[in-house]
């Protein structure tokens, strides 16, 4: 079947959004412009985004959620092993608080930016609109290749864990059946996708800290037959294992793990009350980097030993994780296989929402011009079906692991991924620096703004500049003693970043935004809930509050 004309769909588009206000799933598909709204009512009310094509169908607790607990997985479950490993408990504290940090700053300018132009394409669209569209695309293609990294590195888990448990079937095998079941699962659309998100995310936060209980009861010897451990592992092997080297490898990591709290911007177009869900989802982050990642960094350290040899041995194809070293360490052997399930659970919802993050990153590209035009079609329903299969098809990277071991290949592709997450996250504050300015030099207030950066401009300086020195300094390790090919794998995506700008800038002949007659309009809608029942006393974001005031309010 041949994809509708642009014309035609065109044509198509003031028919779509009437329909869609009297409940029908009709969508429209392939739409070729930059992700704007138009701002009329009846566009704001549509059940599907009359540009591009997807439904709005996720509900503020879904984005919540997906804010709380969202993409954890592997990632922070058996990649903060490695990270340990590398740099000790101490290393893996200050690099979850340190990127920690600068995720709450990035967060904040993501909050502003995406709680007023709530548009497709996110951040990579607004990337465009007020810096260069050659800007854009380097940004786009730099967060497609965090998430395809991402997703990889979740096959890559979840397969081992199979394997660990039977080898009656290949890893191959296994990363198959997984591929077709997370694609089918994608095809039923937007609303399941984010009803699984919400109950997968909340066990995800039960499984933790009961976790965090264990770890409690543990290290203060109460587990029958196990001696109290206390802080003895900061003591012997040591809270650093590699000194500044150590501490340098753990960043990239972290970021890695971090990668995904943006990702409350991309699901922002399919949401159908913005203006309320955003602002909530961007404070809830807080919660995320204290309880979650500082929470994890504290007590895997506690726990588990940095120079425990199942953290970092290749010659096994599964993966350890610090929860099943330091259950197996307390006594209970059989262990592994409760929090290997539970890592299974983190798996299902890290891999849907890799592809989710994925696929909506190359279908709002595809319509903007900046990736492949058959990748921006959307069906009937608004489910991205050829960017899906793109983004899914490059989970088989996770087959690495056929000839290096999970271990290496989970380490080879971290690293691509975390140079990209700051980069993005570097591109991120500077978008909002150049919005801010456009903002200022045509007459607005930041009083206008429906939520406001905390302590902007240092805020949005400070992710500019730390992303900058991190995506740097991150490839520390590989220089003494110099390795090539970890070398290449550190920075092999800095001048690439640079080649993608400068090669489509000379192209295209692109200029830079002038802040002067950039459209501040374009790209503002209504919460869909606001076409149903007139907003409810204080339900307006209250951007007046002192910032110690919005933190508490936050919690």
């Amino acid at each position: 079947m041949g994809l509708p004309s642009l014309s035609a769909l065109r044509g198509k588009r003031r028919e779509d959004v009437s329909v869609s206000k009297k409940g029908s799933d009709d969508g429209v598909a392939g739409v070729e412009s930059n992700a704007g709204i138009s701002g009329s009512d009846s566009d704001d009310f549509a059940a599907i985004d009359p540009n591009s094509g997807v439904k709005r169908g996720l509900k503020t607790r879904h984005l919540s959620m997906m804010a709380l607990a969202g993409i954890i997985g592997p990632g922070l479950l058996i990649g903060s092993g490695r990270a340990l490993a590398n740099g000790g408990p101490a290393a893996l504290l200050i690099g979850f608080g340190v990127i920690g940090i600068i995720a709450f700053s990035i967060m904040q300018s993501l909050g502003e930016l995406t709680t007023l132009y709530p548009t497709g394409g996110a951040f990579t669209g607004l990337s465009d609109r007020f810096v260069d569209k050659a800007f854009g695309v380097a940004v786009g293609w730099n967060y497609f290749i965090i998430w395809f990294c991402v997703l990889a590195n979740e096959y890559n888990v979840i397969s081992s864990i199979m394997v660990d448990w039977t080898d009656a079937i290949p890893i191959w095998g296994w990363f198959l059946i997984f591929w077709f079941s997370f694609t089918a699962f994608q095809m039923l659309g937007v609303e399941t996708f984010g009803e699984a998100e919400f109950w997968l995310a909340l066990f995800k936060l039960v499984g933790l800290i009961a976790f965090f209980f264990f770890s409690l009861i543990y290290a203060s010897g109460g587990v029958i037959g196990a001696e109290a451990v206390g802080f003895s592992y900061w003591r012997d092997p040591g809270a650093f294992t590699d000194g500044f080297r150590g501490v340098a490898s753990v960043f990239v990591f972290c970021s890695t793990f971090y990668a995904g709290v943006e990702s409350v911007a991309v699901a922002a177009t399919e949401t159908k009350n913005p203006r309320r869900a955003v602002p909530l989802a961007i404070r809830q982050v807080f919660i995320r980097i204290v309880v979650v990642y500082m929470g994890s960094a504290f007590f895997f350290g506690l726990v588990c030993p940095a120079n425990s040899p199942d953290l970092t041995s290749a010659t096994q194809r599964a993966l350890r994780s610090p929860m099943t070293i330091a259950i197996a360490n307390a006594g209970w052997e059989g262990g592994k296989h409760l929090i290997n399930a539970f890592i299974l659970v983190t798996c299902l919802s890290a891999v849907n929402s890799s592809i989710f993050i994925g696929s909506r990153t190359i279908l709002f590209m595809a319509q903007t011009q900046k990736a492949p035009k058959f990748l921006g079609w959307t069906n009937k329903r608004g489910v991205p079906v050829p960017a899906i299969i793109f983004t899914n098809l490059f989970g088989a990277l996770s087959m690495m692991n056929v000839s290096t071991g999970a271990q290496d290949a989970y380490s080879y592709i971290v690293n691509l991924s975390g140079v990209s997450t700051f980069l993005v996250w570097a591109a991120i504050s500077l978008t909002h620096i150049r919005f801010r300015k456009a903002w200022a030099a045509q007459g607005h207030s930041d009083s206008e703004l429906p939520f406001k950066s905390m302590l902007y401009p240092y805020n949005a300086w400070f992710g500019l500049s730390a992303n900058i020195f991190l995506a740097l300094i991150q490839g520390w390790a590989t220089f003494a003693p110099f390795d090539a090919v970890d070398f290449v794998d550190a920075y092999i995506l800095l001048p690439l970043f640079g080649v993608i700008y400068v090669v489509y800038k000379l192209w295209n002949k692109t200029k830079t935004v002038n802040i002067h007659t950039v459209d501040l309009q374009e790209g503002r809608r209504k919460d869909l809930d606001d076409g149903r029942r007139p907003l409810a006393d204080g339900e307006e974001i209250d951007s007046t509050l002192p910032w110690y005031k919005k933190l508490w309010k936050s919690l």
